[in-house]
This record gives C-alpha cells, structure tokens and sequence, in this order.
C-alpha cells in the first residue's frame, strides 16, 4: 500500500497555512491553519491540518478550553506527540501573557475592568484555585502582583497574614484581589465573603484599603466592589 505525503509541502498551494499566512496575513487563516503551523508537520496517515482540526475538536472548537489543556492531555490525540503539545502550550502562555501584558503597561488601576486585565489572563484558564494579590500605591499604580496561593477543585486558602505582610514589604496602600472558580460559576460562596470581610478589616487596621475582589470564572468575573459587597 502506498501511504500519503502528508507534509505541508506537498499540498496544493492554496492549501498551505504559511504561504497563506505570508500572502494574506494570519487573520486571513482560520484556527486550524494557525494550529497546523505550529503542530508544523503531519504523521504518515494525518497532514498537520487533520491533526490541527483533531485538536480543536477535543474541545468544541473553542480556543478557550485549548487553553486548559495541558501536556499530557494534547498527547492524547494520536500524533501529537510531547515536541507538538509544548509548541501548542507554549502558544497559549504566549497569547495569555501578550493579553496580561495590556494590563501591566496601565498606569493606573481605577477600577474592576482595569484589574481584569491582568487577573483575567492569569486565572481563567486553571482547573484549580488560585488566590492572586494585586499591591498598588496610594495612586493606584501596579506596583507588584503575584499568586498567594493554590488549592484544589473546588476551593483554595488565603492567608491574610501573609498578603498584608507582603503588601507592607512593597509599601502597598492598597490591594485588589482575585480568585479563579474553574466550576463556571461567577458567583461568590459564603466562604469568599467571609474571607473578604475580614481582610478588609484586618488591612483596615494597617491603613491598608482592600479596593475590590474579583471572582473569575471563564471569561466571566464577578466585582464585589461592582456589587456592593465590600
């Protein structure tokens, strides 16, 4: 039995993502074209497309959930191997960092769309908690952010000892905090008022003002300061 080639090359011209990608530009490619450059070449029996437009298919086609996918899940797919699936990684981190990026650049950070920006990037895509700390000035300037803490499923813990002693050491006046629910739901449990309440109360006591707590869950986010929770 003759087996096909599979490699980019030897597709007719039209066919080719790079080519098409130089010609027109990478947004006149869809998903899969993009996908197919990075997987970059196909097996004996799938051309890279096949692979790419496998890919997308183990997640509905949705950029978001590939995303989440990790190492060893893309392996799952026959054919990409483990050099595909850090290339495809790697291109998620990538594409999350860029969009952080726009958040970071900001002078200021005035309210939850702003804050969103940055905690967006860095929560949506976990299928376990994560509890990040925002520090800012007593302007609202970044000065720092960074990740507390990390639990499981369903719930992480956050130690307010350690966010206000490290909002000291910065010289933090003020903070804006978040946590992922990778259920989906926006909603913030008794448990997140609880834990909010009292930070803002103990931080208060340092002069400390907790601006906002942002729950993110996929692309949608809950503000308790949008809320009238805090």
């Amino acid at each position: 039995m003759m087996l096909r080639n599979t490699g980019i090359k030897s597709w007719s011209e039209d066919d080719r993502p790079r080519e098409k990608l130089i010609q027109k530009g990478p947004g006149a490619l869809s998903d899969a074209e993009l996908l197919a450059i990075l997987i970059s070449s196909g097996t004996r029996e799938k051309t890279a497309l096949d692979l790419a437009r496998e890919t997308l298919s183990l997640v509905g086609n949705n950029l978001n959930q590939l995303g989440k996918l990790n190492i060893v899940e893309l392996q799952k797919i026959k054919g990409v191997g483990e050099a595909r699936s850090i290339t495809i990684a790697a291109a998620m981190e990538l594409g999350r960092r860029r969009q952080m990026s726009r958040g970071l650049e900001r002078q200021t950070l005035s309210d939850a769309k702003q804050a969103i920006q940055i905690l967006m990037p860095l929560l949506q895509d976990l299928n376990y908690e994560v509890f990040c700390v925002l520090y800012l000035n007593t302007a609202q300037y970044l000065i720092k952010h960074e990740i507390i803490s990390s639990g499981g499923l369903t719930a992480t813990v956050a130690d307010i000892r350690v966010i206000l002693k490290n909002a000291l050491l910065c010289n933090a006046s003020k903070i804006i905090v978040g946590h992922n629910h990778p259920s989906g739901n926006k909603s913030p449990s008794i448990e997140d008022i609880r834990l909010t309440t009292k930070l803002k109360d103990a931080a208060a006591l340092m002069d400390i003002a907790l601006l906002d707590h942002i729950i993110v869950a996929g692309d949608a986010y809950t503000s308790f300061a949008n809320d009238g929770l805090l």
